[in-house]
């Protein structure tokens, strides 16, 4: 079986005890603090730490970062579980769609940090009109979703993944020629804005879109939201374009 080739990522965060209150409301894990690092994930597979930078200050506008990362459930019925878990304990529920190759739920974290949690559909029911994948956006089915759903448990079971980050880039170009080197290639792009890369014939491992503008500024280190994201692909640690962290795990890990 191949090695899922994504890991966890690392937010930085201005109030620690509100992102960690929030994300053990949320349904992650929390698992054995790294060092200064509150940890959460599935089972004992960590999916995101939280760290407090000293004299950390809000992201500004225009910049690059993290757009949303994505947790990838097993089913759609736990997705369904989720759904209901999510209207039943009103969670921070900010919008929904059907993405084709995917149903999905989307959420802000109290910092402003993008979150989606989703389910692919079968690989057989992917659609590829001119050789791209075609992930579009429609209405979510609710009743099919809820009519199907397992009971909803207050954490994501055990086999939850870190599914895909999607990310506020400078250009698209010097992007998708970084990732491309680590193996990724380009599975999709809506219009001139937005591009779909992954390894293995996966719909996307990583989004790529120029929401904040052409030109966004580079990540700081004092600055809160994304510090980085781990993969299991590639030759060593390093920085994308836009000063993102990218560490490279064993597969084992």
């Amino acid at each position: 079986m191949t090695t899922w080739p994504l890991g966890a990522l690392d937010l930085k965060v201005l109030d620690l005890d509100r992102e960690v209150e929030f994300y053990e409301r949320f349904g992650l894990t929390r698992l054995p603090d790294e060092g200064e690092a509150a940890v959460f994930g599935a089972g004992a597979r960590p999916i995101l730490r939280l760290r407090h930078p000293r004299r950390g200050r809000p992201r500004p506008p225009r910049t690059a970062g993290l757009y949303h990362f994505a947790v990838l459930l097993p089913s759609e019925q736990e997705l369904g579980g989720f759904l209901r878990r999510t209207l039943e304990e009103r969670l921070p529920l900010t919008g929904t769609a059907d993405h084709f190759v995917s149903q999905a739920l989307y959420f802000d974290d109290p910092e402003g940090n993008g979150i989606e949690v989703y389910a692919d559909r079968p690989r057989s029911e992917w659609r590829y009109p001119n050789g791209r994948i075609d992930i579009g956006t429609v209405h979510l089915d609710f009743e099919r979703l809820l009519g199907l759903a397992d009971k909803p448990h207050p954490t994501f079971s055990e086999g939850t993944v870190l599914g895909h980050m999607h990310l506020n880039v400078a250009d698209l170009d010097r992007s998708q020629a970084f990732y491309e080197s680590l193996g990724m290639e380009l599975m999709g792009e809506l219009g001139k804005m937005m591009r779909f890369m992954s390894w293995d014939g996966y719909h996307h491992h990583l989004g790529i879109n120029l929401l904040q503008g052409r030109g966004a500024a580079p990540v700081e280190n004092d600055v809160s939201g994304l510090a980085g994201f781990e993969v299991t692909r590639g030759a060593s640690t390093t920085a994308d374009p836009d000063g993102i962290e990218v560490r490279v795990l064993t597969p084992a890990a």
